[in-house]
């Protein structure tokens, strides 16, 4: 998934703590916990889908056998996003090719489309709902396009440009329907904004209280605050494209297993 690199602030070089692939690989898992409930059981029609608290109680009872472990398996999965916007940002500030990061993002995005598409819904395309990396590839755009306005324009110019680039980011992931859509590019933008301060707890607070009070379901995402607080600024294993490849390769496993073995 995105990438990261180790800062160079004395705040956040420090020993021990998590480095950047293990925020990753706690990503991933959590991330794959979330989609095997998706899979296993929303998906293949067991349960209907929980999007708030609401759904939940409905779902005890319709169909309480499988509530209590599916609803485990989403509000552990609320953890993963979050981690991956703070990566993007991380990654962002640390690249030495802001473009071929995001080209690489867009080419994981149209890879994963297909296998998030059959995992997800069951059919090979469904224009309503598009995977993750669409929502990051537009963020890291957005953020990328401001920290360009900042050497360009200054005042209210900079103000208007930011805007505008800002409100294109968000039509857009809503148009395409991306995974979070535009709360999830705003997600990336909190992030990278208050990075400015230096201060990792306080651009994941921002990001999580955000998400939590668009949804009450994501609000388990908090704890993604103290994870930060470990975080150590460490790049840790070089393992870039064995995250990036995962995501497909999950969703395609999830999808011949659970809709073609046990279909």
């Amino acid at each position: 998934m995105p990438d990261t690199a180790a800062t160079t602030t004395s705040q956040q070089e420090k020993s021990g703590g998590l480095s950047g692939s293990t925020l990753k690989l706690i990503a991933i898992i959590t991330m794959f916990i979330d989609h095997l409930g998706v899979v296993a059981l929303e998906s293949r029609a067991l349960i209907i889908p929980i999007t708030s608290m609401e759904d939940y109680v409905t779902l005890m009872q319709t169909n309480g056998q499988y509530a209590i472990p599916y609803f485990v398996m989403r509000l552990i999965g609320r953890l993963a996003f979050p981690i991956f916007c703070f990566l993007l940002v991380e990654g962002f500030l640390h690249t030495r090719d802001v473009k071929k990061y995001a080209l690489r993002l867009l080419a994981f995005a149209f890879i994963s489309e297909i296998p998030f598409d059959l995992a997800m819904r069951g059919q090979i395309f469904d224009w309503y709902y598009q995977n993750v990396f669409f929502t990051l590839f537009i963020g890291l755009t957005v953020i990328a396009l401001i920290e360009l306005a900042k050497k360009i324009f200054q005042g209210f110019f900079r103000f208007v440009v930011d805007t505008v680039v800002l409100v294109a980011g968000l039509l857009l992931a809503q148009l395409l329907y991306t995974d979070y859509g535009s709360t999830g590019v705003l997600t990336i933008v909190f992030i990278y904004l208050f990075k400015r301060y230096k201060n990792n707890i306080l651009s994941m607070a921002v990001a999580t209280l955000w998400l939590s009070t668009m949804n009450t379901i994501e609000a388990t995402c908090l704890v993604d605050i103290l994870l930060v607080k470990f975080y150590n600024g460490k790049r840790g294993l070089n393992l870039k494209y064995v995250f990036y490849a995962f995501y497909p390769v999950h969703l395609l496993l999830l999808y011949v297993i659970f809709h073609i073995i046990l279909g």
